[in-house]
């Protein structure tokens, strides 16, 4: 079994910070790529960053040079720290690992429930 436990939505003010946390535990034996969806009422889940194993990062271009993405493999957490927060990054804002149980399974994609991210105007 696995868990992915996300923490640091809330509300904040345009040109504000958040940072996002998300750590995984039990069955674990080696993750790969960790990163963030997010989605909006009514728009489709879009990838808003993902960090490989190997720590690169890639993020879509409306985050570019705002939002980094880190992880630490000694917690098994990934995290995103989001700065000059805009309305139009309000959304649930969800995490996933992509990870091997075992030495012998398969690996999966494993998703945070979401936290919510509201940027007022």
């Amino acid at each position: 079994q696995v868990q992915l436990v996300e923490s640091g939505g809330g509300l904040v003010q345009t040109g504000g910070s958040l940072r996002l946390s998300c750590a995984a535990s039990g069955s674990i034996f080696r993750i790969n790529t960790m990163g963030w969806y997010r989605q909006a009422p009514g728009k489709q889940r879009e990838l808003v960053a993902y960090i490989t194993s190997g720590g690169t990062t890639n993020y879509v271009d409306s985050v570019k040079g705002r939002f980094t993405s880190s992880r630490d493999n000694a917690k098994n957490t990934v995290y995103l720290q989001m700065n000059s927060l805009k309305p139009e990054d309000t959304a649930v804002y969800f995490c996933y690992v992509n990870l091997k149980t075992t030495i012998y399974a398969s690996a999966m994609n494993y998703w945070g429930e979401g936290t919510l991210v509201t940027v007022s105007s």
